[in-house]
């Protein structure tokens, strides 16, 4: 074990030097003494090596802040944010940190929260346990007479701790739950080899292709949330957490289901860009425990107060903006059409093309010669920008019609195209996805008897807007990629009936009260599959 003593001041240098603790036992009790800290040193090895450490200057060894997902809430910030609760009238007796890292949150509560009398701290990065307590030392050794809380710091993953310690201290005491969890998702972790994992399950109850492609993913500061939320939220006190917009979205919608004794829901919005540099959009999630449970939450600024809207349920629907939606549930339904997405094959670099005199040119910047008979023009999201597409900027092959299909007697026709997949064959080999294990060689997804339907009303599924685009054939039909998503008609009259509807402006409010434009893909499958068009269309005027 290393200490960072990188993060220790001249004053903790005089601190022990003036102080020349002889055994772990005592220099614990006068250090509960000064800091309320409670084992300062957990065992005669850690006082040991501190002494040392101090001497020699180690520095600590560096872990990889990705590892956590760590995004470490500055000074600033966490003091707004305890004054921000204090406004409230939050003045908790216990205070619960389960990712306190280098601990401003618990240093700003220490200084805002007058009745506090004890505090739990649980962080998995030993170099923040003692930087914490460092700064906790420093700190009243600058104000000896502030106010010190029966302290416990432990160097433990969330997912390990055992709460039951806490929640038998609890007694009935106003408590708050305060922090910061990681902002990364479980794939995200795995991909790191990282121990900060909970128990591996299917989070979300993800059926089918939708646990291998994605819906299986889930969000660790969500995971956290719900694991303070389940452990304490019939305790009285409150939830404050910095959390991704995404996560807040899904409690609000699972709280339908898990039925939180929790009300008084906000989500107070801050710049994450500027606050901790990260491109997400984040907010603070504020709920009081103990409650009736509501199912809404008000958005308003942080920095202002300034109210924007209400997110939550409104008649058994989810909704983005409840006032909005409310005028216009009438037209909430299920859409008679099955909504579609596009092409997925994960080789871009040797599945999508450019037309060259005489061939293709790939991403590789390769050229070369194919038959026709498998290259048809694809379109992107990029592409969806205009009222209606025909021509393509880039094409693709398509191996399949239909899922599962057998490949090789196809390619065995086509000898340039048979020839060019063979020679790329490792790229086709190299693909993560678990959904291509046991298909035939060069498969591809997102493909049947709609992707090859004349006509095609079509939307972004990467970008916030809703106007819906019209894909006409251009000698032949135009297929999309996995990034939109579609409807196929056999006649233009039909489609365009359904764009022009999809686009009036009653409709697009419609969509836009239920959609999450910080989402990371606000438009959806399930979305889409709410609005009622054509045929059952309930009557906009």
């Amino acid at each position: 074990m290393t200490f960072p003593t990188t993060h220790t001041t001249p004053k903790i240098f005089s601190f022990f030097k003036k102080e020349k603790f002889l055994s772990f036992k005592t220099a614990n009790a006068g250090l509960n003494e000064k800091t309320g800290i409670v084992n300062f040193f957990e065992s005669e090895e850690d006082f040991v090596q501190l002494q040392n450490s101090l001497k020699i200057n180690q520095n600590m060894v560096a872990e990889s802040p990705a590892e956590y997902g760590d995004y470490q809430t500055n000074k600033q910030l966490a003091k707004a944010v305890c004054e921000n609760l204090k406004k409230k009238n939050i003045n908790p007796k216990i205070l619960i940190e389960p990712t306190c890292g280098k601990g401003n949150f618990i240093l700003s509560a220490i200084e805002t929260f007058e009745n506090l009398e004890q505090i739990f701290g649980i962080e998995i990065q030993e170099k923040y346990v003692w930087q914490l307590k460092f700064s906790l030392l420093e700190y009243f050794l600058e104000n000896p007479e502030a106010n010190k809380p029966e302290i416990h710091l432990y160097h433990c993953s969330v997912f390990d701790f055992d709460f039951e310690h806490i929640t038998s201290q609890i007694g009935g005491r106003e408590m708050l739950v305060l922090g910061n969890p990681p902002w990364v998702t479980n794939a995200t972790l795995s991909t790191l080899n990282s121990k900060n994992l909970p128990t591996k399950r299917n989070f979300k109850n993800a059926k089918g292709i939708d646990a291998i492609t994605g819906k299986g993913n889930f969000d660790i500061g969500e995971s956290i949330s719900l694991k303070m939320l389940d452990l304490f939220s019939k305790e009285n006190g409150h939830f404050a957490f910095l959390i991704k917009n995404s996560v807040i979205k899904n409690i609000i919608y699972e709280q339908k289901r898990n039925n939180y004794p929790i009300a008084n829901i906000e989500k107070q919005t801050i710049n994450a860009q500027k606050e901790f540099n990260a491109a997400v959009d984040a907010s603070l999630f504020v709920c009081k425990f103990n409650s009736t449970p509501e199912f809404t939450a008000k958005e308003i600024d942080f920095y202002t107060a300034t109210p924007r809207v209400t997110l939550g349920w409104v008649n058994n629907k989810f909704a983005s903006d409840t006032e909005k939606y409310k005028k216009y549930q009438h037209l909430d339904g299920v859409c008679p059409y099955e909504w579609r997405q596009g092409i997925k094959h994960d080789c871009a670099k040797i599945m999508e093309l450019e037309r060259i005199d005489g061939g293709f040119r790939n991403g590789l910047g390769e050229e070369f010669e194919l038959e026709e008979d498998l290259v048809y023009g694809i379109l992107k999201s990029s592409d969806l920008k205009q009222e209606m597409v025909d021509t393509p900027r880039k094409y693709t092959i398509v191996t399949q019609k239909r899922i599962g299909q057998e490949t090789l007697p196809i390619l065995e026709k086509l000898p340039k195209t048979n020839a060019y997949l063979q020679q790329h064959k490792e790229y086709f080999l190299q693909r993560k996805s678990s959904i291509y294990n046991g298909k035939p060689l060069y498969s591809i997804f997102g493909v049947g008897d709609y992707s090859f339907k004349p006509y095609k009303v079509a939307i972004s599924g990467l970008y916030k807007q809703t106007r819906f685009t019209l894909v006409k054939p251009n000698g032949t039909v135009l297929l999309l990629d996995d990034t939109c998503y579609f409807i196929g008609f056999d006649t233009l009259e039909e489609a365009e009936s359904i764009q022009a509807e999809l686009n009036k402006p009653e409709m697009q409010e419609f969509i836009n009260s239920f959609m999450f434009t910080d989402a990371k893909r606000a438009i959806t499958k399930d979305l889409l599959m709410r609005v009622g068009i054509g045929k059952n269309a309930l009557v906009l005027f």
